[in-house]
């Protein structure tokens, strides 16, 4: 088996407002870029096809080990955006051993519309689990950008390259 490499990514830390979390989340569900599709059929085509239309809302999760007001204080603010950074290890193994570590980041910026009180059990730890939208998302893998998108902004950029610049020229923004 020559030239098998897989990678493995298995954890990382979360970032508020550049604070670190480490501890603090059990999980942290970032959001699926998800497009909207529009259907397209027209007389002649034997079928129909899907066409992409945009994006569907960018949406997250984060599962809190315990309950810690200073994080608190931000996720029950909707009107002011936070800036949630998550940064793991990508590894690249082969079959004689571990062969890379480079950085996997993902900046996002956020919004929570779900921020829970907590739920209690007897002789259980209580869970939080708050939910978040984002606006923005990047994800940079070893120093190069993979993924951009500015919903804002009308920016989506895959591997560094603008995949809307003509369509905000063609808007006029």
């Amino acid at each position: 088996m020559a030239g098998i490499q897989l990678n493995t990514l298995n954890n990382a830390n979360i970032y508020i407002d550049g604070n670190s979390l480490l501890g603090r989340a059990e999980e942290f569900k970032l959001p699926t870029v998800k497009f909207k599709m529009a259907e397209h059929k027209a007389v002649g085509m034997v079928g129909a096809i899907k066409l992409p239309s945009g994006f569907e809302a960018l949406e997250g999760e984060i599962k809190w080990n315990s309950f810690y007001p200073e994080v608190w204080a931000k996720l029950l603010d909707p009107y002011t955006a936070v800036q949630l950074q998550a940064r793991g290890s990508l590894e690249t193994y082969n079959s004689q051993g571990r062969q890379a570590q480079v950085p996997y980041v993902v900046f996002l910026t956020c919004s929570f519309y779900e921020v829970p009180a907590g739920d209690f059990k007897q002789n259980d730890k209580a869970e939080f689990q708050s939910k978040f939208f984002a606006s923005y998302i990047k994800q940079v893998v070893d120093g190069k950008d993979v993924l951009e998108l500015d919903t804002m902004a009308n920016i989506y950029k895959v591997n560094g390259v603008d995949k809307l610049d003509l369509y905000r020229t063609n808007i006029g923004g």
